[in-house]
């Protein structure tokens, strides 16, 4: 019997590009949610910095032209979206919940109850829990327990990641998207939203990371035991090689961005020293024929540092035993060429580029990484445990929403 079809859409406001993904999503008793990729929709963005809004009428502009976009390929009118939210205010810490078992029997009631123990630490005000994700449940001292109801005991314990935000960069992102007619319907860390894109369950088991290599901060996500272990966001990202390539080229930093896509490559040794590219000049001078080495020349020290920074992430904080199935790249800049043989090198651990995953449709237009972050929220919303994460994350974010919701059901 088929289930009751809806229309989700995801929203990833990233530092470079503003992303719009329109999926029909089918809900069939006992099976996992179908999801059709309908529209698509990219604006370049001018209005962040590092994932975090600075200018109001930019992003809002961007938002604009990709939901635009979107709507016309869909044939969709959007009105709410999920929504991503990166950057380098983002930070998460594991934390512990004990309470006792009301019935002598695990039941959702109990869950509830130990999540909201866990979720009570003490952060500062002008930060909010955005996501408390479950690693795993003990009962009366029996660990490795992943689905507690119905189980029997006296002490119920969960041992849980954290995910916390600066509450005003989440507020400004639900402004935006509100001055663009949509309701927010809840925030989604963008690289936990990619891993739900790019990354199998196997690969959560047995110990996986995944590195998001955004505009502005690369995101550190490491998944083992099937629950998230480690969170980290550091401030260099895609930006800072175009940013590298505009000064090392002597070229217009919008040049620089689409030399970067259009033939990067993070290896001098993949490149013939006879490969040449033409480069734009600034100041109305004629463009000049390059050689392609020294465009790798001047990546390839970018994208080791990124690397190492990331590397010398997971050895502090010893989540390097972890990797047994290694790393997974998503983000614009993981389809530079040679990408994955730098980070072999560095990590000496088997990589992979992410491709999104699991849907039907349009599925090649977003296969590639830069899409993971969109597509992951589509099936964020898609799932009911995702819309449940939601209402154990927020608090005054949760009451924006509701404001929000709230002021659309009156006037539309």
């Amino acid at each position: 019997m088929a289930g009751k079809a809806s229309t989700i859409v995801g929203l990833d406001i990233g530092t470079t590009n503003t992303t719009v993904v329109v999926a029909d999503v089918q809900r069939d008793a006992g099976s996992a949610p179908k999801i059709n990729v309908v529209g698509v929709g990219t604006s370049p963005s001018r209005g962040l910095r590092k994932g975090v809004v600075i200018n109001i009428e930019a992003t809002v502009s961007a938002i604009s032209a990709a939901v635009s976009e979107a709507e016309s390929m869909s044939g969709r009118e959007i009105k709410s979206v999920y929504a991503s939210v990166s950057g380098s205010h983002i930070q998460g810490f594991n934390s512990h919940g004990i309470v006792a078992i009301r019935s002598r029997e695990v039941s959702q009631y109990d869950i509830d109850k130990v999540m909201e123990a866990a979720k009570a630490v003490a952060i500062p005000l002008d930060r909010e829990v955005l996501h408390v994700l479950p690693q795993e449940f003990i009962i009366d001292e029996q660990d490795g327990i992943k689905e507690p109801i119905g189980i029997s005991g006296v002490r119920l314990e969960a041992r849980v990641h954290l995910v916390s935000g600066s509450i005003a960069s989440a507020q400004n992102i639900i402004k935006c998207a509100n001055r663009c007619g949509l309701n927010v319907r809840g925030i989604v860390l963008a690289s936990l939203a990619s891993a739900k894109a790019v990354l199998s369950p196997e690969e959560q088991e047995l110990g996986v990371c995944l590195v998001d290599i955004g505009g502005g901060t690369t995101d550190i996500t490491v998944f083992q035991g099937g629950g998230v272990r480690y969170t980290s966001v550091i401030s260099v990202g895609g930006t800072h090689i175009t940013n590298d390539i505009a000064a090392g080229l002597r070229t217009p930093v919008i040049a620089a961005e689409e030399i970067k896509c259009g033939f990067g490559t993070t290896l001098k040794s993949l490149v013939s020293k006879d490969e040449t590219i033409e480069v734009p000049s600034t100041g109305g001078r004629p463009a000049r024929v390059l050689s392609k080495q020294v465009l790798s020349e001047i990546i390839e020290p970018r994208v080791t540092e990124i690397f190492t920074l990331v590397h010398r992430e997971l050895v502090k904080s010893g989540c390097d035993e972890y990797l047994t199935s290694g790393l997974v790249l998503t983000g614009g800049s993981a389809g530079l060429k040679g990408v994955v043989q730098v980070a072999e090198q560095i990590f000496n651990l088997p990589v992979r580029v992410g491709t999104t995953c699991g849907v039907s449709g349009l599925a090649d237009l977003v296969a590639p990484p830069e899409y993971a972050t969109a597509v992951g929220l589509v099936v964020s919303g898609a799932g009911d445990a995702a819309a449940r994460s939601f209402s154990l994350g927020f608090g005054a974010i949760g009451r924006m929403f509701k404001k929000a919701g709230n002021w659309f059901a009156e006037h539309f």
